[in-house]
């Protein structure tokens, strides 16, 4: 009795627990402790992983499979929010072939859960999608997901992007511990995605600092001005991941930009562009002396008018070369359509490529103006001692010989040394005419034939309504000769004149290219044409003007898509 009434207070009740339940139950807490091991060896792996990386891209990617595996999800994904820190720009997925990303379309951009996650940046998990009222659902193609969890990356106190984890496997749902396990891997993210950063930049300050060398070096060298221009381009475009390039300069009497050249997306509609200064991309970075970004310049009111130039284009930015009253051109650089606008922080080291490239510009230019100084100079000297020397000596030796004429007797060796002295006169008029020739000195300022044609269509722009496009080409003020300019610059005056009177157009195109043999002049509008009977004494005096000059003159007109007049003339015998 003893023995009982002590069992029953002393002990628990434990003769109705089953032996195998106990240690099954041993069994499944052992199995935790292990499964926790294991998953914390594979987060620490899952760093290091991460870690080692120096490539943005491929952190990117490293980060993303990670959380996949961490997590047994079947669908991972990384969006990268934009500057505007409201929409996702660049988006890496783990688990959604190619052929399924194509059929899907455009990667998401922020909106419905991932835009919540962008607007709160705090864990989220739900067993339902579709529960949420943030839902909008999926698009057509896009595979099935239920449970879901997403966790924001920060990087330096900033938010840089977010985890999304979809449809855990085998239809569980995604706990706590993987909340923590992600939460604990985006912190190990940022980091990776901080170093990244810093290695990229240092890699592009290192190859900025290359161009600069290199172009440098290729001034340094005797490089001329277009050679620089070229290279300048040619860099800013690799570094930058730019599709089209352009460098613009000033054009010398004119309120006017040219773009010297062009590189990269359908370039050749750029090259010889003539751009106002005045309420252009191009102009405001010239007057500003500082960088002008455009979103999206294919629909951009700043860019020239004239047909549309930028299809497919998107970003850009005009950098100048040069700084306050000493800029020297423009250079613009454009991204192909959707690309990622340009930051304060690619245009800092591209403002600084630009500045360097007219330093080592202007250094060339000065020791080229050195060498036509001392060129200079020893012209002069040469004239000087042309003059004191040669001149006074052939002076003396005709006088010489003119005084000695008049002791010879015999007439015709009389008549030679006559001979002599007159040929002597003629060669001190040379020597004199070639001294001359010497010193001379150009005195064109703003007499080209390219500023003459800014000029005449700057002056019908008001009578038009609005500002024709201009495009020239090749070297007009060295080939094209005087009288040719003469007769082009009337050509291209009545052919405005007669297009504001005439042809209702809404856009007009002026080309003006040379190709060291002929010139030629193409005026286009989208007007009603020229009708059929009407007068034409316009159109026949510019037919004559080619004519007298040997050249010709093209008409082609129609109602639906206005007229074009193209004017050529030879400027180059053969």
């Amino acid at each position: 009795m003893e023995s009982s009434e002590r069992d029953g207070d002393t002990r628990p009740l434990l003769p109705q627990m089953r032996l195998d339940e106990l240690l099954e139950e041993l069994q499944a807490r052992i199995d935790a402790a292990r499964g926790t091991r294991d998953r914390v060896h594979s987060l620490l792996e899952a760093v290091l992983e991460v870690g080692r990386e120096l490539d943005l891209k491929q952190v990117l990617h490293s980060i993303v499979d990670a959380a996949a595996v961490l997590v047994d999800a079947e669908y991972a994904a990384l969006g990268v929010i934009g500057p505007d820190g409201k929409r996702l720009s660049a988006f890496h997925t783990v688990g959604v072939s190619e052929e399924e990303i194509a059929r899907i379309g455009h990667y998401p951009e922020g909106h419905g859960i991932l835009g919540e996650l962008i607007r709160h940046p705090q864990p989220l998990r739900l067993a339902k999608l579709s529960g949420h009222p943030a839902s909008f659902g999926f698009p057509a193609h896009h595979p099935p997901m239920n449970s879901f969890l997403g966790v924001p990356i920060r990087v330096r106190d900033q938010i840089f992007g977010n985890l999304y984890l979809t449809e855990k496997r085998a239809g569980a749902q995604f706990d706590e511990e993987d909340e923590s396990v992600l939460s604990t891997l985006a912190v190990a993210a940022g980091v990776a995605i901080d170093n990244a950063r810093l290695y990229e930049e240092s890699r592009l300050r290192e190859r900025w600092l290359q161009a600069n060398t290199e172009i440098t070096h290729a001034l340094m060298s005797g490089s001329g001005g277009s050679e620089a221009l070229l290279l300048i381009a040619e860099r800013a475009m690799e570094i930058t991941g730019a599709a089209l390039a352009e460098v613009a300069v000033p054009m010398e009497g004119t309120a006017s930009l040219t773009v010297e050249l062009a590189l990269g997306h359908e370039a050749e509609a750029h090259r010889g562009l003539v751009v106002p200064v005045d309420d252009s991309l191009l102009g405001r970075a010239f007057t500003s002396a500082a960088p002008v970004t455009s979103p999206d310049v294919s629909c951009d009111a700043r860019v020239s008018s004239g047909p549309p130039r930028f299809a497919g284009l998107g970003p850009a930015v005009a950098v100048p070369v040069g700084s306050g009253d000493g800029v020297r051109g423009i250079v613009l650089l454009v991204r192909a359509a959707g690309g990622v606008e340009f930051s304060e922080k690619e245009i800092e080291p591209l403002q600084g490529f630009a500045a360097q490239a007219a330093v080592a510009v202007e250094l060339a230019e000065r020791r080229r103006a050195a060498e036509q100084i001392a060129v200079l100079e020893d012209r002069d000297r040469i004239a000087r001692d042309l003059h004191d020397l040669a001149i006074q000596r052939l002076f003396a030796t005709g006088m010489t010989l003119q005084s000695a004429g008049r002791f010879i007797e015999h007439k015709e060796a009389s008549e030679r040394v006559s001979r002599a002295v007159d040929d002597l006169d003629e060669t001190i008029k040379i020597i004199r005419s070639t001294i001359f020739g010497l010193r001379a000195h150009d005195a064109a300022s703003g007499t080209g034939l390219r500023a003459r044609v800014v000029r005449v269509v700057g002056e019908t722009a008001p009578v038009l309504g609005f500002a024709p496009s201009v495009r020239m080409e090749g070297l007009v003020d060295t080939h094209v000769p005087k009288e040719t300019a003469d007769h082009l610059v009337a050509v291209l005056s009545e052919a405005l004149a007669n297009t504001a009177r005439h042809a209702r157009a809404g856009r007009v195109e002026v080309a003006l290219e040379t190709d060291g043999r002929e010139v030629r002049l193409t005026v286009a509008d989208d007007g009603v044409g020229i009708p059929e009977g009407g007068r034409r004494s316009g159109l026949r005096n510019m037919a004559e003007r080619a004519a007298q000059l040997g050249g010709d003159l093209e008409i082609d007109s129609a109602p639906d898509r206005g007229a074009t007049l193209v004017w050529r003339v030879p400027v180059r015998e053969g």
